[in-house]
């Protein structure tokens, strides 16, 4: 595990954000991830992620949007989920660190919007909500594909919002966690465990950010 994690308000133009740090000893890259419309930094792959990278020297934060910090149910409309982003950025970027903007779901959508402006060096997009569960019509592909910067979208084989094989082709890359579903829960009856899910998202991840210049 890493340091022990610490929590900080940050004051954007939608609001009070909150960025929990869990800081590796010698970070060579920081991963800013945020979480989706329907929870928070409580959901297990971002909780994975947050255990796993530090040891191998990439800082974590785990970002609050100001919706979440203000106890609110729904989220607001994506031009504002990028105003907050965009007011945390110089909280990451002080860290003089390369930072990958990811996010979950809608998260994963506002670092793709946002990632070349900001000067993201990369993004990872976990459970990225390619369409509306039974309305493939309703594609938001070109977010991903205009993400301009290298991109990693981990998304689960039975996610109703978008299913691997529906993903067009493009400069990303695609991992798939076989079974699990958009919280990367896996059924009873698949064939791996949800440990074994978890550490097949963490795996994936960390073999890309070797790949990643320092």
């Amino acid at each position: 595990m890493g340091s022990v994690s610490e929590s900080e308000i940050v004051e954007t133009g939608a609001g009070a954000a909150r960025i929990t740090w869990h800081p590796a000893e010698k970070p060579r890259l920081l991963l800013a991830v945020s979480h989706g419309a329907g929870g928070g930094i409580e959901a297990r792959d971002l909780q994975a992620l947050a255990g796993a990278l530090p040891p191998l020297g990439v800082s974590v934060a785990l970002v609050e949007q100001p919706w979440r910090v203000a106890g609110k149910k729904l989220a607001p409309a994506p031009k504002t989920l990028d105003t907050g982003w965009r007011g945390l950025w110089p909280a990451l970027a002080e860290r003089a660190l390369p930072v990958v903007a990811g996010g979950r779901s809608a998260g994963a959508r506002v670092a793709c919007r946002t990632a070349a402006e900001l000067g993201a060096a990369a993004v990872l997009a976990l459970s990225f909500p390619l369409h509306p569960p039974g309305r493939p019509d309703k594609t938001r592909a070109a977010e991903l594909l205009g993400a301009g910067v290298p991109t990693l979208v981990v998304q689960g084989g039975n996610d109703p919002f978008g299913k691997p094989a529906e993903f067009p082709e493009g400069p990303h890359e695609l991992v798939e966690v076989a079974c699990a579903d958009h919280g990367f829960a896996v059924p009873k009856r698949a064939p791996l465990t949800q440990q074994d899910a978890l550490e097949v998202i963490t795996g994936a991840v960390a073999a890309w950010f070797g790949g990643l210049a320092p």
